[in-house]
């Protein structure tokens, strides 16, 4: 026992001795960008990817204990590759990670009564379009533009207000099929095309409206709210996940957590 301490020690002394500032600074880029991946990938299709891959592994370890040579040699050829089937399999991601690093705050410059402001127009807003069996796409975009992955709609370029969220989304209106987008506290464009989710493992019975929500959240670092005309009710979808049957309180505790707001608990 005291043999393996006293190699331990040499060995951890001559580590910390060859250790450069170079070192940290490598390990601390590499630890930052696995852990950005990781809080990109979780509750979304790519937690199944990464699960299947490792269970892969778990069988190539497998095939060289119990000598199945075709079926290691065909996983041997799998991993091979492995880094150009990661770069296709996680594309999305990688691409919301480069759109962080290169990003700048829409909301940079508004008061945090201008965004409170915003949050209650929108809530009055949603809440009045929900009861009334309107469809509705609100995108709030935070960090990472929007623009390179929605179609343009109708360029506006007005104050948010409960009444232009009602008036956008009346059934009727040239632009209610499409979303409206919120930049820097304002409404940017209405009637745009969002891309659709391409997670695989979706409920099949969302509609498109919630598709829709889904994919751009998946590329960028927006928050959506979808309204669905069919059942009235309001869904909250943020980073590829949907919370579904919100009601007023909680989508103002929503976009008041989006935004880095401090919720008093106001009444809906």
């Amino acid at each position: 026992m005291d043999i393996i301490l006293k190699q331990f020690n040499e060995n951890w002394i001559y580590i910390v001795s060859q250790f450069r500032w170079q070192d940290g600074v490598d390990l601390l880029v590499v630890w930052f960008l696995v852990y950005r991946l990781l809080l990109l990938i979780r509750k979304t299709g790519a937690v199944q990817i990464l699960s299947g891959l490792g269970l892969l592994a778990i069988f190539y370890i497998l095939s060289v204990n119990f000598s199945l040579f075709t079926f290691n040699w065909i996983l041997e050829k799998f991993f091979s590759h492995l880094f150009l089937i990661v770069v296709i399999l996680f594309q999305s991601e990688i691409r919301r990670i480069l759109a962080q690093l290169g990003s700048q705050s829409f909301f940079n410059g508004v008061s945090v009564v201008q965004e409170t402001h915003v949050v209650e127009e929108i809530v009055q807003g949603i809440v009045t379009v929900a009861q009334k069996g309107y469809g509705a796409l609100v995108v709030i975009e935070h960090d990472i533009s929007v623009d390179y992955h929605i179609e343009s709609g109708t360029e506006m370029d007005c104050k948010v207000s409960a009444e232009v969220i009602e008036s956008v989304f009346l059934p009727g209106s040239p632009v209610h099929d499409g979303a409206m987008v919120i930049r820097n506290s304002r409404v940017l464009s209405v009637g745009c095309f969002l891309p659709l989710s391409k997670n695989p493992i979706l409920d099949r019975n969302l509609g498109t409206r919630h598709r829709a929500a889904l994919g751009l959240t998946e590329e960028t670092d927006a928050l959506v709210l979808v309204v669905s005309e069919e059942s009235r009710s309001v869904g909250v979808v943020l980073a590829g996940q949907l919370t579904p049957n919100v009601d007023g309180k909680q989508l103002r505790r929503s976009l008041y957590e989006f935004l880095g707001l401090k919720y008093k608990g106001v009444s809906s």
